[in-house]
């Protein structure tokens, strides 16, 4: 199976050895960020520096302002600061491909916290009026506006010859924050999916035109979660625990709105990027097979994204069976990646990847993908030299 490792610009930037490096991991691809969230990363080989603060959401490459694209538009990318200045992405893309690697851009899009400070209407809004600023509502016109525009530009950069889209979908609660003290109560399933039901003005029309009170919709939402923050178990797993919660109608109603919204989104950015790239350029989704699922890998119908996109990035770390249902999707080609975290300390397993990936190529894998070459550390990175070895 063909390999590709992600990495960000900062790690290949200023470090003469960096690209050689990856490159001797035995990897054939690098998924190389241009537009990334904020992030604080390590950057354990760097000749000049250890941590890189991204202090926000960025592209990674020069924004030209007059750029028709984003003519008098409100919601534009963010230019980096001094963590990747200048063309970062240009600058790493082409020390990459010089020492022989493909390169696809990695885009992140509907996770976006300096989006949501500046523009809070921009944001998810919950059941109690909490609004989450690191996660844009999918459902508004000027956002999805933005998202696929943005799509298009980071996508599609000089020399790459595909792209990862990743958070194109709903976000949710669960999100790595600073100081972060969200984890005392288990909410489940059934409480993580009525935790980012939205309730924005556009969710609020768009439960209105299914015959759903968004009012009465808040009311018994609050009402199925009251019992969760008093420490009683969830309702159940799986969807059936979010019609129990619910009940069966309103559950149904809620599905079909953001089914829907992610659905167009995500149709809607695959097109501008196939009409902004050249042929064959590939595209992949980073996915999760369970529909209602929300975050970096949005919950997808298998069947329908594969008819959209080339293929799809899935999680393998915790396990390769959400491979499963991609697989059983009659198509005559397409790429299913199994993504494995590589970084012992990020609760990665280098030294039994070998392992995992067979198992994965088992499931229908027919890509490997490895997160991540900058972060991981020298130990981590002779393992997956000595797992690629052995394909």
């Amino acid at each position: 199976m063909k390999a590709s490792a992600f990495v960000y610009p900062w790690d290949v930037n200023g470090d003469p050895d960096a690209a050689r490096r990856i490159a001797a991991l035995g990897v054939e691809q690098v998924t190389l960020a241009s537009a990334y969230h904020s992030t604080r990363a390590l950057t354990p080989r760097h000749p000049r520096h250890r941590i890189v603060t991204a202090e926000h959401a960025a592209v990674l490459y020069p924004t030209d302002p007059t750029d028709e694209r984003w003519a008098g538009r409100e919601l534009r990318p963010y230019a980096a600061g001094a963590w990747a200045p200048g063309d970062a992405y240009g600058e790493a893309a082409d020390a990459l491909a010089d020492a022989g690697l493909d390169v696809h851009t990695w885009v992140v899009l509907a996770h976006n916290s300096r989006l949501g400070a500046d523009r809070p209407d921009t944001s998810v809004v919950n059941a109690y009026g909490d609004r989450y600023p690191w996660a844009p509502c999918i459902a508004q016109p000027a956002t999805r506006a933005y998202l696929v525009d943005l799509a298009a530009e980071a996508a599609v950069r000089p020399g790459a010859r595909g792209t990862e889209l990743e958070s194109l979908g709903w976000y949710g609660l669960t999100h790595l924050h600073a100081h972060d003290k969200t984890g005392a109560i288990g909410l489940g399933d059934t409480g993580q999916y009525l935790m980012a039901l939205c309730f924005c003005p556009s969710c609020r029309a768009g439960y209105g035109a299914r015959g759903l009170d968004p009012d009465r919709l808040g009311v018994a939402v609050r009402a199925a979660l009251e019992p969760l923050w008093r420490g009683a178990p969830d309702h159940g797993g799986g969807w059936a625990g979010v019609e129990k919660a619910l009940g069966e109608e309103k559950a149904a109603l809620t599905r079909a709105w953001r089914e829907e919204t992610a659905r167009t989104l995500q149709e809607a950015a695959v097109a501008a990027v196939r009409a902004a790239a050249p042929a064959g350029f590939q595209v992949l989704l980073h996915a999760d097979p369970v529909w209602y699922h929300v975050g970096a890998n949005p919950g997808v119908d298998p069947a329908h994204i594969l008819s959209v996109a080339d293929g799809v990035v899935v999680p393998c770390t915790g396990g390769a069976g959400l491979l499963t249902p991609f697989a059983e999707v009659e198509r005559e080609k397409g790429v299913l990646a199994a993504n494995f975290v590589v970084v012992s300390g990020m609760g990665g397993r280098p030294g039994t990847l070998a392992a995992d990936a067979e198992r994965a190529a088992g499931l229908g894998a027919t890509e490997l993908r490895l997160y991540h070459a900058g972060l991981a550390s020298d130990g981590d990175l002779d393992a997956v030299r000595d797992a690629l070895a052995r394909r």
